[in-house]
């Protein structure tokens, strides 16, 4: 199940504005220059993907015990969790992912996206 940072790429390049580019000197993902994804590099955690959420999504996810999902005491009260790869199935990233550029998309964008039909969940 280990995904590539191409495979998250394409999964977010389905959705309007997004762009490729860098944050903290790692490949990232924005909308309207807003970071919703960022490719992890620290070799001492095992989570190589921190993804932009809702905090109860956040608080949700933790709960579940779930060794795919993590956070780090620099990211405690920040409105992002953690991801293993090697983990995560393809569906459940790609959703992840959407929720991530909802939660960084201005209105009008997620609106006209609505508007097209490809809704949450339906596009993959």
């Amino acid at each position: 199940m280990d995904h590539t940072w191409q495979d998250i790429v394409a999964m977010a390049m389905r959705f309007p504005e997004v762009e490729e580019t860098t944050s903290y000197g790692t490949p990232s993902l924005k909308v309207r220059g807003k970071l919703f994804v960022r490719l992890r590099t620290e070799k001492d955690s095992p989570y190589q993907l921190m993804l932009r959420c809702d905090p109860e999504q956040k608080d949700f996810l933790l709960q579940t015990g779930d060794p795919t999902f993590g956070t780090e005491p620099h990211y405690d009260g920040y409105p992002a969790i953690l991801v293993r790869l090697d983990l995560i199935d393809r569906d459940h990233l790609a959703d992840l992912i959407e929720d991530a550029w909802r939660e960084r998309a201005p209105v009008r964008v997620r609106k006209a996206w609505d508007g097209a039909g490809l809704q949450h969940g339906t596009s993959r």
